[in-house]
């Protein structure tokens, strides 16, 4: 069986680089895309992410990707969104109250709230406490910890069960599953044999390659 084949959208808004490394570490052939032309051939589609809210979705919307990911998500193709990546599933963020999301998961990103303890952004590494039944941590050796750097979260309350649970002064998904919809806060490329081991299991579980 050949390896499954994955499109990194590449629209200026993340570390390709690392993340494509990463995916080829675990098994998946990558193709750098900067425009929606072919997606639909893939076996998934990876949305990476860092930075302002705002500027990562009107990069993404700016590359004509919204309708395209849309689409293909509601179609059931496999998505994988990386930190930023992640929060443009959800409605829309603190960090940019009005600019759209894809609301492929309803909710809010909320930023943490600083206090004497917490220096905000959080940078470091975080225990997943699995939750459900998410493809992307089956059989996951416990306890397992992943790389963060971030300053807003998608909260516990997002209707989402399948995932992973962490704690920064408030609990917040550090990775959920839902449906064909695949997502980590954290970086994989920077968490080690637990990063790679998530996309690993996205590889196997998810796109059965």
């Amino acid at each position: 069986m050949s390896a499954p084949e994955v499109a990194l959208l590449d629209y200026g808004a993340g570390n390709v680089r690392s993340a494509a490394r990463a995916l080829e570490r675990a098994g998946m052939r990558v193709r750098l895309t900067a425009t929606p032309d072919g997606l639909e051939d893939a076996a998934g589609i990876v949305i990476p992410g860092q930075g302002h809210f705002r500027q990562v979705m009107e990069a993404f919307d700016a590359a004509g990707l919204r309708d395209p990911v849309l689409a293909a998500a509601r179609a059931g193709q496999p998505i994988l969104g990386i930190c930023v990546g992640m929060q443009l599933l959800l409605t829309g963020s603190e960090e940019a109250p009005g600019v759209p999301g894809l609301d492929l998961v309803p909710g809010q990103v909320r930023r943490f709230t600083p206090a004497p303890e917490r220096k905000v952004p959080q940078m470091g590494w975080n225990a997943l406490e699995p939750h459900g039944d998410s493809p992307l941590l089956r059989g996951l050796p416990t306890p397992a910890h992943a790389y963060f750097v971030h300053s807003y979260y998608v909260p516990e309350d997002v209707p989402v069960t399948d995932g992973a649970l962490t704690t920064f002064g408030v609990a917040f998904w550090a990775a959920f599953s839902a449906g064909n919809l695949h997502a980590t806060q954290f970086h994989p490329e920077k968490s080690g044999a637990v990063g790679l081991g998530i996309l690993n299991r996205f590889r196997q579980h998810v796109l059965n390659g």
